[in-house]
């Protein structure tokens, strides 16, 4: 009989160390996706990168924030290296080989489809976005860790056929993660004009405002901007849309807004790079910097107005 001592010392801990980074990596997840739904995505980033990459398009999948998918993903994988652990009392031992068989090839493909899914959004972080965020990089050597564990954490009895469904899995999510961001592109503003007048723009100008705005946003868009307040964002930030949506197609017109993304239209990156600004959106308000989607009365508080406030988009997060 083989004894504990010769096993080596990677195979007994590799499910506790697969679980505890799964562990850690929910926790990570769990906050950033609250940060993410309440609006606070400014508030958590150290980096004015790390405010462009939890704000970008890339930043969102189906409506959701992309953090909630790693959080779940995190979670079963904690689950599958835990489960043999919670069963060891209530099953027999031949269940218990089996679920360990069973559990260790499911971590393998989740450990493969989270190291391309990891991939690529480090791809699109420093290709597409251009912009460093430390929490995605935590993140990528976490699926890193996990994927290289569930390899070498057990002796496994056909590598042939392991590399040969790594392979598959690895197409597959390659395949789905390129499909679900073929269409992240910048949409030119029809409200303005057509499609074939809007590809000879100079500059990216995003998605379309929508709301049509009351006569509360038109007062407090004219009296922000005759106190010389500005808005700065970029057209691929959903944020920065979400702050212009608030007032609405008209009033938003009406406001100094400053495109930071040398690639958008009218563009002047300077004068965001001298605001030093913590990430997009942000307001300057009587010298004063508030980063972050802001409700119209905060910046109706902000700056003094004193006229109708019955406006009439709500707030995006309660």
């Amino acid at each position: 009989m083989t004894s504990r001592k010769s096993i080596p010392w990677i195979h007994q801990w590799s499910r506790h160390l697969i679980g505890a980074i799964a562990l850690v990596g929910c926790l990570e997840t769990a906050w950033l996706t609250a940060a993410e739904l309440s609006g606070t995505a400014a508030d958590v980033c150290p980096t004015s990168g790390c405010k462009e990459v939890l704000q970008s398009d890339y930043a969102t999948v189906f409506g959701l924030p992309l953090t909630l998918y790693g959080l779940l993903a995190y979670i079963a994988m904690a689950f599958l290296a835990f489960l043999p652990w919670l069963l060891r009392q209530k099953t027999d031992k031949s269940f218990q080989s089996k679920v360990q068989e069973t559990t260790w090839l499911l971590m393998f493909s989740l450990g493969v489809a989270m190291l391309v899914f990891s991939s690529y959004l480090m791809y699109v972080m420093l290709f597409k976005i251009q912009a460093l965020c430390p929490y995605c990089i935590a993140s990528a050597i976490f699926s890193v860790t996990l994927f290289t564990l569930t390899i070498i954490g057990r002796n496994w009895l056909d590598p042939g056929q392991l590399f040969m469904t790594g392979c598959v899995i690895g197409m597959v999510t390659l395949v789905g993660v390129t499909g679900i961001y073929a269409n992240v592109t910048p949409t030119a503003d029809s409200s303005t004009a057509s499609l074939d007048e809007a590809v000879n723009i100079p500059g990216e100008i995003g998605l379309p405002i929508t709301n049509k705005s009351g006569k509360a946003e038109m007062d407090l868009a004219r009296h922000l901007t005759a106190i010389g307040a500005k808005n700065y964002g970029a057209y691929w930030c959903p944020h920065c849309h979400e702050q212009k949506e608030l007032f609405g197609q008209q009033a938003f017109a009406l406001i100094d807004y400053v495109e930071c993304d040398p690639k958008g239209k009218n563009a002047r990156p300077q004068m965001c790079k001298a605001a030093g600004l913590a990430g997009y959106p942000s307001w300057q308000i009587n010298g004063q910097v508030y980063a972050g989607v802001q409700r119209l009365e905060t910046l109706a508080d902000l700056s003094n107005y004193q006229g109708d406030r019955g406006f009439i988009h709500p707030f995006p997060y309660q």
